[in-house]
């Protein structure tokens, strides 16, 4: 072997594992809400794997990588899951409104008002399709800008904006619709929280 070789073998090296430990929490954090929690390990796993592959074609740009790191990640998902499971995997996940509603304790100290909207929100993110949840998860919780988004999502940047426009509108319209199972929350949610 040559020493050339073995100096950009130890140069691809070191610069995974300085990607590795920038971005293993995010890839990490990307995936658990994508997946049960106790699965996301084995797919970033899978993710860097793919990644030491393909070392090569690890952008330089450290916030370009990590995205990249989210486009395999997200691939890997996808490959791994079918039919149901796919749809599944692209469900991202906040409050569930039964699991907050069931919680009475919860409320002891806490505003109404507030409880009230976060389970409107939550009521209104599970009405939005699996691509509307995608692209605002993509943009505000893991805090990816419109191209490194697109590069995720295998689409142009462009059309990330778009469809992040578009859900956006659709997550404040169903937000502001209010449901009458909301109303008497909040009603049973004032009656039981003293203000």
């Amino acid at each position: 072997m040559s020493t050339t070789g073995a100096g950009s073998r130890a140069d691809r090296e070191a610069r995974f594992r300085a990607v590795y430990e920038v971005t293993y929490l995010d890839l990490v954090r990307f995936v658990q809400r994508r997946v049960h929690p106790s699965h996301a390990e084995d797919i970033v796993a899978d993710a860097f794997l793919v990644a030491w592959r393909r070392i090569d074609d690890l952008p330089v740009e450290a916030a370009d990588a990590r995205a990249w790191l989210f486009g395999i990640a997200q691939r890997t998902l996808l490959n791994g899951q079918r039919g149901d499971r796919r749809r599944q995997a692209l469900t991202i996940r906040i409050a569930d409104a039964t699991v907050v509603a069931q919680s009475g304790q919860a409320w002891k100290g806490s505003d109404a008002e507030m409880v009230a909207r976060r389970l409107d929100l939550a009521s209104a993110w599970g009405r939005l399709t699996a691509v509307h949840q995608e692209a605002l998860s993509l943009a505000v919780w893991d805090g990816l800008d419109g191209p490194q988004a697109a590069m995720v999502l295998g689409i142009s940047p462009v059309a990330f904006r778009l469809r992040l426009s578009r859900a956006r509108r659709v997550l404040r319209r169903y937000a502001e619709s209010t449901p009458a199972q909301s109303s008497s929350l909040r009603a049973a949610l004032g009656e039981g929280n003293p203000s």
